[in-house]
């Protein structure tokens, strides 16, 4: 379903109108489009900052020049006057003390404005709870609040601001994270802090175009919605990717698998015999698997006083417990290749909780709690395993929603505009590939920086 205030808004006089009678002006939101490009910044401009003792710009310069970008590292006071930039990248992990909590002011108050429509902004952090020093931890924290604050006011331009939180040791990691949150593939995540650590054996080879080259991909849900799009986007980055759904969505799903060269597999994720199924098909068809997206999921809202316990049992069945015994067999059988990736479908309605949805918002707060408790358990195999979090995305569940509860989940947002299928499926890739073997255990909104559950 289309969104008559972001058609309006791409006409100049029709923007002008809604502005002056109080209605929100969607920006036009640049996304990118087809797979990872080697340059992906390539004609941009970006400016790097850093507070004294930092360990993080150097290996953010090196990630940089490699994405093509020109580089501006001038002081405030050297800046050209006039100059605008497409992205700036911050690195505050020397800050030791609330007093260097002023470089954030000194180097983004004198240039902000300059920050062009669709801007990128990404700032490194220590690992607060790493510090050795009370003082560290507590100015490691403050950016946080302060990228969350800055990114409700820049998206009204379609800008991004979200933070990485790198330990120390891991800068060699950031390439990955950086390229992504960077690029216009990220353009609906937003107000986000990422942690990017060492906890991971990573891979060796780090490729930056066809990442995903000879990797086996499993997509639950996947005949449509959000899970199509995982599916297309995992194989526009050379994966096979094998699309798993129920057998009533037998044509629908053949159909998807079909579009992208990929495998269908009809089958019911809450059948006990499924995981033994996917463990025989990857194991002796393909050897393994390197990626399982859990996509699939259902609701059946009603507040908990109406509830009829069939729905509860459906939806922790289905969002929850297959899950995990998916994952179990997957596992126990070493079906999961080493530095496999594990993505996980949360929501935001795990994290702020709706009305309504008791039964929901249990089993989406459970998988984040899931891929925090399982992370440590698969690190010594090069694993990574994270949840994402999709706030409101265009999809036929949202289309069937009130018009005025689908506009309030539009709106409250700082790029005040829902989200598309294809923006979860870019963070679901990127988590998905060998660059991002710096991040496990970590939940991550795609809702534009929602206002639900900030």
């Amino acid at each position: 379903m289309s969104d008559y205030l972001v058609k309006l808004a791409e006409n100049p006089t029709a923007r002008a109108i809604i502005k002056n009678i109080g209605l929100p002006t969607p920006p036009s939101l640049a996304r990118a489009s087809g797979a990872y490009e080697a340059e992906p910044l390539s004609g941009k401009t970006v400016l790097l900052g850093a507070a004294a003792k930092g360990y993080a710009a150097k290996a953010a310069l090196a990630t940089l020049k490699g994405m093509g970008a020109t580089v501006d590292q001038s002081t405030p006071a050297t800046l050209v006057e006039g100059a605008s930039f497409d992205r700036f990248v911050f690195d505050a992990t020397g800050f030791a003390g609330a007093a260097d909590i002023r470089a954030l002011y000194d180097f983004f108050h004198p240039v902000i404005r300059r920050l062009k429509a669709n801007g990128r902004v990404v700032v490194l952090a220590a690992v607060p709870e790493l510090q050795s020093t009370v003082a560290a931890r507590t100015a490691a924290r403050a950016v946080e609040g302060f990228t969350r604050s800055l990114a409700k006011e820049v998206g009204k331009k379609g800008s991004t601001v979200n933070l990485l939180y790198v330990e120390q040791g891991a800068e060699k990691r950031l390439d990955g994270p950086l390229r992504f949150f960077l690029s216009d593939h990220s353009t609906y995540v937003d107000g986000q802090a990422v942690r990017v650590t060492t906890e991971v054996k990573a891979a060796t080879k780090i490729p930056t175009t066809q990442v995903l080259e000879g990797k086996v991909a499993l997509v639950t849900g996947g005949a449509r919605g959000i899970g199509a799009a995982t599916a297309a986007r995992l194989a526009a980055e050379g994966a096979h990717v094998v699309v798993l759904d129920i057998p009533q969505d037998a044509e629908t799903l053949n159909a998807t698998a079909q579009k992208i060269g990929g495998t269908a597999l009809a089958m019911d994720i809450t059948d006990p015999a499924t995981p033994q199924k996917l463990v025989s098909h990857f194991k002796d068809t393909h050897g393994g698997v390197d990626i399982v997206v859990h996509n699939a999921g259902v609701t059946r809202d009603k507040t908990l006083a109406n509830m009829k316990e069939q729905n509860w049992d459906l939806v922790q069945n289905i969002n929850l417990a297959a899950i995990l015994a998916v994952d179990e067999a997957l596992l126990e059988n070493d079906a999961i290749k080493d530095h496999g990736r594990i993505v996980c479908l949360s929501s935001i309605g795990g994290i702020a909780g709706n009305m309504g949805q008791t039964n929901y918002g249990a089993t989406k707060a459970g998988l984040i709690g899931y891929v925090a408790g399982r992370a440590n358990e698969v690190a010594g195999k090069g694993i990574c395993i994270n949840a994402v979090a999709p706030g409101f995305i265009e999809t036929r569940m949202t289309a069937a929603m009130p018009f005025m509860i689908r506009e309030a989940g539009r709106r409250l947002c700082s790029l005040s505009q829902g989200g598309e299928p294809g923006d979860v499926a870019e963070l679901i890739t990127f988590l998905s590939t060998p660059g991002a073997s710096g991040i496990s255990g970590n939940v991550i909104r795609v809702c534009g920086q929602s206002l639900v559950g900030a």
